[in-house]
């Protein structure tokens, strides 16, 4: 067959050897998406003077753009009416000529077909260096900055691996989860901290210390036939100082502040308050966390389509279920809402969760997709991080609980003002995750198991998708003032010779597999319990010390009675009867039918899980 061939002209002038290319991005891609275009990044010495076309009858080449930097090419070319294959890119330097070869895949899955998490889940947050190491052999990789594994010292690399996570997948379906999130796992080749991924180097490459590419894909692939979902962190505000489009960047608007380090004041509420001056929400957005960790500047078109192809080439290779966006608040709000529509065009089951740390739930529904507040501007984001409320349960469960404040009242007041959120459903509870104190700081704190076990019916019954951070379950505690490193502590029994294997019954505590057991139950309770997941809610205000809240899916529902003091309750039923259908009620926790007269009686702390 004969191939076409267009070429370009570049701009640059240089006497070069033959091409050498070091880096392609995305590395492949493929045909029949529903966006035909695709930027393809080539790096290498001076490839801009080369002359650049493609040897292909039905791929167009529609765009060579240069950079100030003469090691980038960025190509742009339709796939409207491609077919798979494998096409060269040609880049002729006089006589010489560099063929690089570029592989557009079959897809194996219709973009319907990818389905995203959503409150029929319960995410287990996982940081992948503290989990389990599965294979030693990946501990150190020679050549990589940071080539050493230290288990005492708590921001280095302790080993944790895909493998690892690979190794307790039925550890994980016996517990009743439903979808992993990982802590981001694309390689993080930083001199100091790369343990926990958030400086990623290489967008397209999964860091080799955890394993490889295809491991993820496998992990992703085992995952699923469990029937768990596998969510992905990403960062678009951010990279590593130590990735090559910092180190040798293409142009110096490729970040913000024209590459020049200008720290974020952190304050990202300026983005929606109406009174916020013009620099208050430039250095929110533009500044960098830190300076290891340089601002993408995503109003740079070719910034821009560089970040969205990485997330849709990791759901397209890997068949993820959802992706994590860090600090979407800090990324430009109008590139953000572009990539959600983007990823929702492409895959209309996803489903994308940012993390909004703001601190009340106006701010934070702001970034909710058709949120009202933000009109006419729109997000696209479907599931928001529900910060407030995170804030809430960690103190209601430890005060006692009034008709008009404390306690379980904070946690009514706060939802009666559900109607900011464009939707209640889609927003990410949880109890503690990798940034915040563990729900127990101290593990003397531990014995106290009512605090964690009313936290827990309430995380998995109200409105939501629960998250859950790995060790919860087994009352790990960690104090965000004694270092983030402390949050993120190893899994006891991940690693050979561990003192105690909290995987097993045996190797947890009495204590352990009290929580541990209470945990289980309610989780596979909750699997398929469309009740929860999909009913409506409904709640009455404080009384007696107690809050009362119902679930309901069409003729079921769930009532949850829980008592929010440290002394005995008696409960006039009465004012409940709308929710309470009949005389008697079988209660999920304790297994016995307790009679619905005209009072009930309630010991400290005591909950009731009342099925209907």
């Amino acid at each position: 067959m004969l191939m076409a061939v267009v070429s370009f002209l570049t701009g640059h002038s240089y006497a070069a050897p033959a091409a050498k290319v070091e880096k392609v991005a995305p590395t492949f891609w493929w045909a029949g998406m529903k966006n035909p275009e695709l930027q393809i990044l080539l790096y290498g010495p001076r490839i801009a003077s080369s002359q650049v076309s493609i040897d292909s009858d039905d791929v167009v080449l529609k765009e060579v753009v240069l950079q100030d930097n003469p090691n980038y090419v960025l190509l742009y070319v339709d796939l409207s009416q491609a077919k798979a294959q494998t096409f060269h890119i040609l880049l002729k330097d006089g006589k010489n000529v560099t063929s690089v070869p570029y592989e557009l895949k079959q897809r194996n899955r219709k973009g319907e077909d990818v389905m995203g998490f959503s409150a029929e889940d319960v995410l287990y947050l996982i940081m992948p260096d503290r989990f389990a190491d599965g294979n030693p052999a990946n501990d150190v990789i020679p050549g990589m900055r940071e080539a050493k594994v230290d288990r005492s010292e708590q921001y280095a690399r302790h080993g944790g691996d895909i493998q690892g996570i690979a190794d307790h997948l039925d550890y994980l379906q016996d517990l009743g989860i439903t979808a992993i999130w990982l802590n981001p796992a694309q390689e993080n080749d930083m001199t100091l901290g790369s343990y926990h991924g958030y400086a990623i180097t290489d967008y397209y490459q999964i860091d080799r210390r955890l394993g490889t590419n295809d491991e993820f894909k496998q992990l992703t692939e085992k995952a699923q036939a469990k029937g768990l979902k596998m969510v992905m962190d990403m960062i678009f505000n951010h990279c590593g100082s130590e990735n090559y489009l910092f180190k040798d960047k293409p142009s110096a608007d490729w970040f913000n502040f024209r590459s020049n380090y200008v720290q974020t004041s952190y304050k990202t509420a300026s983005v929606q308050d109406i009174h916020a001056a013009d620099y208050e929400r430039k250095i929110a957005t533009d500044g960098w966390f830190t300076e290891s960790m340089p601002d993408f500047n995503q109003r740079n078109r070719h910034v821009a389509r560089y970040l969205i192809q990485s997330s849709i080439w990791w759901i397209e290779f890997a068949g993820i279920n959802g992706i994590r966006q860090d600090t979407h608040p800090y990324a430009d709000f109008d590139f953000m809402a572009q990539w959600c529509q983007e990823v929702l065009d492409e895959y209309p089951h996803f489903n994308i969760v940012g993390e909004t740390w703001l601190n009340s739930n106006v701010l934070v529904s702001f970034w909710q997709k058709d949120s009202k507040l933000a009109a006419p501007r729109n997000s696209n984001l479907p599931t928001v991080m529900d910060f407030p409320l995170n804030a809430l349960m960690n103190m209601a469960f430890d005060e006692e609980s009034g008709e008009w404040g404390g306690g379980l009242y904070r946690l009514y007041d706060y939802l009666t003002q559900d109607l900011v959120y464009a939707d209640p459903m889609h927003l990410l509870t949880f109890l503690d995750n990798h940034d915040t104190s563990r729900f127990y700081k101290k593990a003397e704190d531990t014995r106290n198991l009512d605090r964690y076990k009313q936290a827990l019916v309430f995380l998995l019954t109200t409105r939501g998708i629960p998250q859950l951070y790995y060790g919860t379950e087994i009352l790990m505690a960690a104090d965000k003032g004694e270092g983030d490193g402390m949050l993120r502590r190893d899994f006891p029994g991940g690693w050979a010779g561990d003192a105690a294997d909290c995987f097993t019954a045996q190797g947890r505590t009495a204590l352990q597999n009290e929580a541990f057991d209470f945990t289980r139950r309610l989780l596979q309770w909750r699997k398929g319990n469309e009740v929860i997941s999909k009913g409506s809610l409904k709640h009455f205000s404080i009384a007696s010390g107690t809050y009362v809240y119902e679930r309901r899916y069409g003729d079921r529902s769930v009532v949850v009675i829980m008592n929010g003091t440290n002394e005995a309750q008696t409960l006039r039923l009465e004012p409940y009867r709308e929710v309470l259908p009949r005389q008697e009620a079988t209660d999920f926790l304790s297994g016995k039918t307790l009679p619905l007269g005209e009072e009930i009686s309630l010991q400290p702390r005591e909950m009731l899980l009342l099925t209907f």
